[in-house]
């Protein structure tokens, strides 16, 4: 692709789409209701809405990546999977949120860090697991992840769906001209700033009289 345009997220302490989408999904720290939606109640609330197609499309694709991770999990028919945390009002914006997002800044490519898991351990519906979460783990699976840098869980389910299906390289160089950064801090406080920064970027324009 001649000079495209990147949306270039750096492995960070969180990745929540809410450190992102702050005027999409204002103030919802409090809403975390534990719904339980199944996958398909939940494609259908996302195809019956006013989102635009593209919107729409992503969207489903990163729930998609969660319920393949929690059938396998649970060994369960995708379709009847309920999710439980990723089935919450936040979340369900938060996933939004990111299709929003990536429909309007249309990158040529999407590029990621390595990802940031995190350490310790984890409340979920189900009860106390180490960190990653199951879910988690299924869904990185092929992407390159560090541990431990925090004591704490850097990188959510909902998270780890965001970047395995929007991401289409994770590398830990720069390449490209920064045109435009931004930065969401989350409400967490840790040792390690909880920040995760966004960069649009530019390659360089190819010649493309050389061979």
């Amino acid at each position: 692709i001649t000079n495209p345009r990147f949306w270039h997220p750096p492995g960070s302490s969180t990745f929540h789409g809410r450190d992102i989408f702050a005027p999409v999904a204002a103030n919802h720290e409090g809403s975390h209701q534990h719904l339980h939606r199944t996958f398909s109640e939940i494609r259908q609330l996302i195809s019956s809405s006013s989102l635009i197609p593209a919107v729409k499309d992503i969207s489903i694709s990163i729930f998609e990546k969660v319920a393949t991770a929690e059938a396998k999990v649970h060994n369960k028919p995708v379709d009847e999977v309920h999710f439980h945390e990723v089935g919450a009002i936040d979340s369900i914006v938060d996933i939004v949120g990111a299709a929003i997002c990536l429909d309007k800044l249309a990158p040529g490519v999407v590029q990621c860090y390595t990802v940031e898991l995190g350490g310790g351990s984890v409340h979920c519906a189900h009860g106390i697991y180490p960190v990653p979460a199951p879910a988690t783990t299924e869904i990185v699976k092929n992407i390159p992840v560090r541990k431990g840098t925090v004591d704490h869980e850097a990188t959510t389910p909902t998270g780890a769906a965001i970047l395995s299906a929007c991401v289409n390289e994770f590398t830990d160089k720069y390449d490209f001209t920064i045109l435009k950064t931004g930065y969401g801090i989350g409400s967490r406080d840790s040792a390690m700033p909880n920040v995760l920064r966004v960069i649009l970027g530019e390659t360089a324009k190819i010649d493309e009289t050389e061979t």
